[in-house]
């Protein structure tokens, strides 16, 4: 009975362990520790209430209604349309709560969230992978001791909490509903118009990669001129252009060097097959999701785009856009932050995935990017099939290796068909 027990209690690590790639907690292998290590049940149960707490701190942003009309359209919501701007905007957020708060912040109040009362979001797939995993431990699961002491340093600690919470509530407030929001809705729907988009249509991840790109420029709070956005082009990344983003400013007065200055979200929109998902992709996509610095990707089934978190086995975990919820109005100081945080996540099986998709990866600093290239010319190597990997990395510049190209123009252009030449299993150039 004991052998079967602990046989369970593997199969559960097993499967937490393939779920939560894209949470780093660094917890030991038990089988490895000394004694006095915790149970394999403490252990697993931890983990689920960790894996909890990250994932309801995330931005969730989802459809709405009865906000402001959306100018010349008179729309008063996105229901219907707008999955692929709210999938883009909630990788943007994450990149902000990364810049602003770090990667080990979680929000206090992220395991006191009600669940939604949906038949909808209350599908198999999020009760499999959360309230499923719970209930494996049979009862036996331990409370974890030591809450928070806040009879440390008065109003030091207070501070502490103060701060970050100010940072959080400053970012969901970007992505309002309003026209004067940075980076809500309807900023994005002014931003697409210089592509021929407007409110109503459908927007694809890499027509939202280079909208997320124009509305982070042109954002007018001092807060947001930290951090900047690159769009790959033709599914190349080119070294000097990133670096070149991260130094932004010009030298000073008086110097020749550029500062490394700003914070960098890199956007890749690729193609991982034809028509259809390539299924060989697969092991690519897991590997680009267990990568520190990775944002997720803005993604999806056939017209329905999901924002994709992590993985587990051969299904992508994500927060799911569509979900109608009322107009908040975020211009109020105290203005409710729960419908912005998701209590519970879903999965899709890869193989339902649409081959259109951006990939996204947040970089503070130079020394970032180089890391982030090491590891992706890493992935990038293990996943390459024949002579089509998903994306290349290339030093220098965009310009130095097509002079001729006019630099003003950027993918996608409208009236463009699709390369030739290409088969549904090949790689497509986007």
């Amino acid at each position: 009975m004991e052998n079967k027990d602990k046989d369970e209690v593997d199969k559960l690590k097993t499967r937490l362990m393939s779920a939560w790639n894209n949470v780093k907690y660094n917890i030991d292998d038990p089988l490895e520790s000394s004694s006095t290590a915790p149970s394999d049940y403490e252990l697993v149960a931890g983990n689920v209430e960790a894996f909890r707490q990250d994932f309801a701190s995330r931005v969730w942003l989802t459809y709405r209604e009865e906000f402001p009309a959306l100018r010349g359209s008179g729309l008063t919501s996105d229901c219907g349309w707008g999955c692929t701007l709210r999938a883009g905007q909630m990788m943007l957020a994450q990149a902000l709560l990364l810049h602003f708060l770090g990667r080990d912040w979680t929000w206090t109040d992220a395991l006191s969230l009600p669940t939604l009362d949906t038949e909808s979001w209350t599908s198999n797939a999020a009760k499999k992978l959360v309230a499923s995993l719970e209930s494996s431990l049979q009862g036996e699961r331990h409370a974890v001791a030591g809450a928070t002491s806040m009879t440390q340093t008065g109003l030091a600690a207070e501070a502490s909490v103060t701060l970050p919470e100010a940072y959080h509530r400053k970012v969901v407030s970007w992505f309002g509903d309003l026209p004067s929001a940075q980076l809500g809705m309807h900023k994005l729907v002014e931003c697409g118009r210089s592509s021929g988009k407007q409110a109503g249509d459908w927007y694809g991840p890499a027509v939202v990669a280079h909208i997320l790109r124009k509305a982070v420029e042109e954002a007018a709070d001092p807060e947001l001129r930290g951090i900047t956005v690159y769009v790959a082009q033709d599914c190349t990344v080119y070294s000097g252009n990133v670096i070149d983003s991260h130094r932004g400013l010009p030298p000073r007065p008086g110097t020749t060097a550029h500062m490394d200055c700003r914070a960098v979200m890199i956007l890749i929109p690729i193609r991982l097959g034809g028509e259809k998902i390539n299924t060989e992709y697969l092991d690519f996509v897991k590997g680009i999701l267990s990568l520190e610095f990775c944002l997720g990707i803005i993604g999806g089934k056939p017209k329905q785009a999901y924002h994709f978190v992590g993985f587990q086995d051969d299904s992508l975990i994500y927060m799911d856009p569509h979900y109608c919820q009322s107009f908040v109005d975020v211009s109020t100081s105290d203005f409710p932050l729960e419908s912005y945080h998701c209590p519970s996540p879903k999965k899709m099986p890869f193989n339902k995935m649409d081959p259109s998709c951006t990939i996204g990866f947040y970089s503070r600093n130079v020394r970032d990017y180089e890391q982030i290239s090491e590891e992706l010319s890493k992935v990038l190597r293990l996943s390459a099939k024949e002579k089509y990997p998903a994306f290349t990395l290339m030093k220098g510049h965009g310009q130095d290796y097509d002079l001729s190209r006019p630099q003003s123009r950027e993918w996608p252009f409208l009236g463009e068909s699709r390369r030739t030449g290409a088969t549904s299993g090949d790689f497509v150039l986007l």
